[in-house]
């Protein structure tokens, strides 16, 4: 959806960025499905230097409360952009909810095969939906993941 405007192509390219955060969260959910292909750790080698600098402490706070107080409340900066930067803070949210539920899941599930099933299917959704967004957003077009877009737009004005 492009009814705000047309983007220019920094523009597409900064909103894209933001759903690193996400990414990079949702890595540690496919640690089982790493273990099982380790060729699929080959794609994620890029991501090593910010993997680094995100094990700092306090640093995936400091990206998260910046992203969104430096970005998303900032109206200088294009609506394309904060609502890419909001939707991929919420996607990060999903996520941290996710890493502390499934662990709390799993140790009730006696089948480690489940276990194993949920951390994949999160970790695969995750994945999609950073690929669909960064699509979307270097295309110029607003990337619509149906629970999370109305959030966004209710926050984004």
């Amino acid at each position: 959806m492009t009814w705000r405007g047309s983007t220019t192509v920094p523009d597409r390219i900064f909103a894209s960025l933001p759903y690193l955060l996400p990414l990079i969260d949702g890595l540690t959910f496919g640690a089982f499905l790493f273990r099982q292909f380790p060729v699929l750790q080959l794609l994620f080698i890029p991501l090593a230097p910010l993997m680094e600098l995100y094990r700092l402490p306090f640093a995936s706070l400091i990206i998260f409360f910046a992203l969104y107080l430096g970005v998303v409340r900032n109206e200088n900066i294009s609506h394309f952009i904060r609502f890419n930067a909001m939707q991929a803070i919420l996607l990060d949210i999903v996520l941290m909810l996710c890493g502390l539920v499934l662990p709390i899941f799993s140790k009730g599930l006696q089948v480690a095969f489940i276990a194993e099933t949920l951390y994949n299917m999160v970790f695969l959704g995750a994945l999609a939906a950073f690929v669909y967004a960064v699509v979307q957003s270097l295309l110029g077009r607003y990337a619509e993941i149906p629970p999370l877009s109305d959030a966004v737009y209710m926050q984004v004005r």
